[in-house]
């Protein structure tokens, strides 16, 4: 009988984990039922682009800031008064140095030129101011006689230019 529980003993002892599992890893199939082609999905990234874009139209300012606004004049029928007087002409050389009706100033600060064109025109900002300059006088030159013409009040300001001819014209 010894022998019997023996028997009966080691029947009951527990199976080593290799041998439980063993059996249980023949069973299950470790591939792919299937395979997927991947897709990327679109609609989020359309989202996220409508939104920069309507993030960055809100965000931007529409004004006018900073434009130069030109006044184009009007033609019409009727034949305008002639201003009568001799024109006032200032001239820049390529120097930068002014001239005030074919007479050179002593320096071309603004001042001097103020003082030069309050002589001449007086009171009368009415009169018609020509600007002539130079083809090489400087940008800035030119913009400080234009300046000061407009600090003084004078409304009708011309910009003499020069007609190119022709190329084939002699």
């Amino acid at each position: 009988m010894r022998w019997r529980r023996r028997a009966r003993a080691s029947a009951r002892r527990p199976q080593p984990w290799h041998e439980r599992f063993a059996s249980r890893a023949a069973q299950v199939n470790l591939r792919p039922s299937r395979h997927e082609e991947p897709e990327i999905n679109v609609v989020s990234l359309i989202d996220v682009v409508l939104l920069l874009v309507v993030f960055f139209i809100l965000s931007s300012r529409f004004t006018d800031e900073g434009r130069l606004r030109v006044h184009l004049p009007q033609a019409s029928a009727v034949p305008t008064e002639k201003v009568g007087g001799e024109p006032l002409i200032v001239s820049v050389s390529q120097q930068g140095s002014y001239m005030v009706n074919d007479r050179e100033l002593i320096n071309s600060s603004p001042e001097t030129l103020r003082a030069a064109l309050i002589k001449i025109a007086g009171s009368n900002r009415t009169m018609r101011v020509t600007l002539r300059a130079d083809a090489r006088a400087t940008h800035q030159s030119v913009i400080t006689a234009m300046d000061v013409l407009g600090r003084l009040g004078f409304a009708e300001v011309n910009i003499a230019t020069v007609k190119e001819e022709p190329a084939g014209k002699p």
